[in-house]
């Protein structure tokens, strides 16, 4: 990872560790990184998009000054999903999107995500280049009548919701729940499922730039759980703050994650022989209970470093169709180069209506293995992770669980985080050795307190 950006593009505290000044260095570079690779003749166009959180005004206007210093073009999108601006840039042929986002985080963080041509995550050495550009280490300006100008670009939305609607199926009669996380999905899920037929009901889709995943979305599914058992629906589906991944939620009131909808959606490829390479993409934090149920399916599977760009990586050099991660984000690599939540529930609703089962019984044959995950804030992950303690600890964990088990020590790629996972037959047993290796990292001094 870089100096600024991490697995997920940007990301930090608005106005402290992500700041106007960043926003307008990242405009500037882009700008003149989209003159550079656009030829004589072909407008110079960058397409920005943004969630509901109260500081994406600040940091779109700071974009948009550093885009048209630079002599390019701002389409921009307005208040839209992560996927909707990877999608609007391969659609209309841009060389380049941008979504402010801090996808799951509280509305007082904010992040800064790049998508070059295709719609995909932008190139490490792309990025390596724009944050010697943040440090000062290039200067780019134009003048005259090559500065750039300012579009609202209505078309980009409206094509995206084709889209979604041209990838659902007639969901007539079925009962669907939603919560949009007071995020991205607001404006659009509601109406796609609606234009598909169903019943739907939502929560949690009236933001006020400060209530974006307070309490509601994919990390906080228990309203959507409650709702869907008060209401009787047939599924519910909960999102992040952009959009980018999705849950679902049971008949019964279970939650489904990104593992048992890789199972669900990647045997329903199998089944119908379009499961390239008969194989599916997971990262390294899949649940061991996913690959004894893709054994038994027969079906084979890849483990990634954990980020969907990494998924999509492996997706690409090895043509595989499905791949994401157990937090809901989903790659439909025949439709989409980047996860994306109301694409994943209208495949999820489809597997429903055409195998003619609940969810719950698609569900059925995941057996999860108990799993504690512990985040501990940290001063420095790196360090962290290098100590002869903390390292010692991660050993003896591991010798301990053998191959009845396993531990995952690694630093998140958006937060100052070090995440700690444990997999054993007994959650008792995950959550002692869990913090054991806690109690090592916080005995190092490493724990930060704020």
């Amino acid at each position: 990872m870089g100096r600024y950006f991490g697995t997920d593009g940007f990301r930090g505290e608005a106005n402290v560790s992500l700041t106007a000044a960043h926003a307008y260095k990242i405009g500037e570079f882009i700008g003149a990184y989209v003159r550079e690779k656009s030829g004589e003749g072909v407008p110079y166009e960058v397409v920005i998009g943004k969630d509901t959180r109260i500081s994406g005004d600040m940091l779109e206007s700071a974009l948009i000054a550093g885009l048209t210093a630079a002599g390019a073009n701002a389409l921009l999108l307005g208040v839209t999903t992560t996927p909707a601006v990877a999608f609007t840039v391969n659609k209309f042929n841009l060389a380049c999107g941008i979504m402010i986002s801090a996808s799951h985080n509280p509305y007082y963080d904010n992040g800064i995500k790049l998508f070059c041509a295709r719609g995909e995550k932008m190139r490490e050495d792309v990025i390596a280049e724009l944050e010697d550009h943040i440090d000062g280490k290039s200067e780019i300006a134009v003048t005259r009548e090559n500065i750039g100008r300012v579009f609202r670009f209505y078309e980009g939305e409206e094509e995206y919701k084709k889209f979604l609607v041209s990838n659902g199926v007639n969901l007539s009669g079925l009962k669907v729940g939603l919560d949009c996380a007071n995020g991205s999905a607001y404006g659009i899920a509601k109406e796609v499922f609606t234009a598909l037929g169903a019943t739907v009901t939502v929560i949690n889709d009236n933001p006020d730039g400060l209530n974006i995943n307070a309490s509601c979305g994919s990390t906080h599914i228990e309203g959507l759980q409650k709702l869907v058992k008060e209401k009787g629906l047939d599924i519910g589906f909960a999102y992040d703050g952009d959009a980018d991944r999705c849950l679902a939620v049971d008949e019964k009131g279970n939650v489904v994650n990104g593992d048992k909808i890789l199972y669900v959606c990647g045997t329903y490829l199998k089944d119908r022989g379009r499961l390239a390479n008969n194989t599916v993409v997971t990262t390294v934090m899949s649940n061991f209970g996913l690959y004894k149920a893709f054994d038994k399916a027969g079906i084979n599977y890849a483990k990634t470093a954990v980020g969907d760009k990494y998924v999509r990586e492996y997706m690409l050099s090895e043509g595989c169709v499905i791949g994401g991660e157990q937090s809901g984000h989903i790659i439909f690599g025949e439709l989409a180069n980047t996860g994306d939540g109301i694409l994943t529930s209208l495949k999820i609703a489809q597997v429903m209506l055409e195998k003619r089962t609940s969810l719950s019984s698609l569900c059925g044959a995941v057996t999860e293995y108990p799993q504690v995950l512990i985040n501990v804030k940290v001063t420095d992950k790196t360090a962290a992770q290098e100590d002869a303690r903390v390292n010692e600890a991660i050993k003896v964990a591991a010798d301990e669980l053998g191959d009845k088990g396993r531990i995952l020590v690694r630093e998140s790629g958006t937060e100052p985080l070090v995440r700690i996972m444990v997999e054993a037959e007994e959650k008792k047993a995950c959550e002692r050795i869990a913090e054991s290796v806690k109690a090592a990292i916080v005995g190092g001094g490493y724990e930060r307190k704020d």
